[in-house]
């Protein structure tokens, strides 16, 4: 199982950017592979959130539809999970309190493989960035 974060289906659906085939390549590998392509809410939240400050609401349906097509679940985010990000967070400053959140998602449901770009996760040992 490979946890999708928020900025795949932006580099798939945004402009012209050097991370846009190689999230196309990743994507591939994955389906070939058989992998189990998951994410949670809050990866949502976060297209939401970044589309609204850059005042873009022409992305967030095409971003939002990417998504739905490539993920086979949608995790929601349960107070256990807040508290389990605290402690992720504590343990590793500098996460962001949203890479916490996915980290605590992931570990919850023993996910250990994530497709991303964002360096930040390379903090954590237990996870294998993939992108």
């Amino acid at each position: 199982m490979i946890f999708v974060d928020s900025n795949v289906p932006m580099y798939l659906v945004g402009g012209k950017h050097p991370h846009q085939a190689d999230a196309r390549r990743a994507l591939e590998r994955a389906v070939s592979a058989g992998d189990r392509l998951v994410t949670d809410a809050e990866v949502y939240q976060e297209i939401l959130h970044r589309y609204r400050a850059i005042d873009r609401p022409d992305a967030i349906g095409p971003c939002f539809r990417v998504l739905n097509d490539i993920v086979e679940d949608v995790f929601p985010i349960e107070h256990g999970d807040t508290l389990a990000a605290s402690e992720i967070l504590l343990n590793h400053w500098t996460l962001s309190a949203r890479d916490a959140l996915h980290v605590a998602v992931m570990r919850d449901r023993q996910i250990s493989r994530l497709l991303s770009y964002d360096r930040g996760f390379d903090a954590v040992p237990s996870l294998e960035r993939i992108g």
